[in-house]
């Protein structure tokens, strides 16, 4: 996610009147890039951008082709493909995050970035997470119980790990992902507890 609180998104379509519309739906909210080919999105695309909305569809670069150098460049961001184009098993290799097909309506438009952006949120918060487990545990198999509970270091990594797990708990923005997360929250108490 970019450094600032305004996440950025990139819209990449050939067709002018949608960049517009789509510009339009989300410039209150966000930092917004367009793009109408391959070329430039390419171009417009850097490690601040937090979410690329793509049409897969457009002469020259196709939007398969974008997102496979976006991957390549290994930056992570969220990339949702926003297409005329009907998907078909060809999308399971394509790193993706979600798929929409067209018309877009603009609430559709506001849920994805929105869904996009809160699941950029957490991933950083699950690697922070993981972190934290994997210190806990290394502490809490090193020092005896008078030396954790002695430790305002081993207490605040506790209070931030908790912390971290409460939100996840109430997060409720894409319940999937969540689920998912809480799921791997569990496995880590469960072996920091061995």
């Amino acid at each position: 996610m970019s450094a600032d609180s305004e996440s950025v998104v990139l819209i990449v379509d050939d067709d002018h009147e949608l960049v517009k519309m789509y510009r339009h739906y989300l410039d209150e909210e966000y930092e917004v890039r367009v793009a109408t080919s391959g070329e430039e999105a390419l171009e417009r695309y850097d490690p601040e951008v937090d979410v690329v909305l793509l049409d897969r569809r457009m002469p020259g670069m196709s939007g398969d082709e974008v997102l496979k150098r976006i991957r390549e460049r290994g930056v992570d961001c969220r990339v949702v493909m926003v297409t005329a184009v009907n998907p078909d098993v060809d999308i399971l290799d394509m790193e993706f995050d979600d798929y929409l097909t067209k018309p877009i309506k603009r609430a559709e438009i506001q849920d994805v970035v929105e869904r996009m952006v809160a699941r950029d949120a957490l991933k950083r918060r699950v690697l922070e997470s993981f972190a934290l487990a994997s210190k806990l545990a290394t502490l809490e198999q090193k020092l005896n119980i008078e030396q954790l509970e002695n430790s305002a270091e081993y207490k605040r990594l506790l209070d931030r790990f908790t912390e971290l797990r409460n939100e996840f708990e109430l997060h409720n923005s894409d319940a999937y992902y969540s689920d998912a997360t809480l799921e791997k929250f569990e496995a880590l108490m469960d072996q920091s507890g061995d």
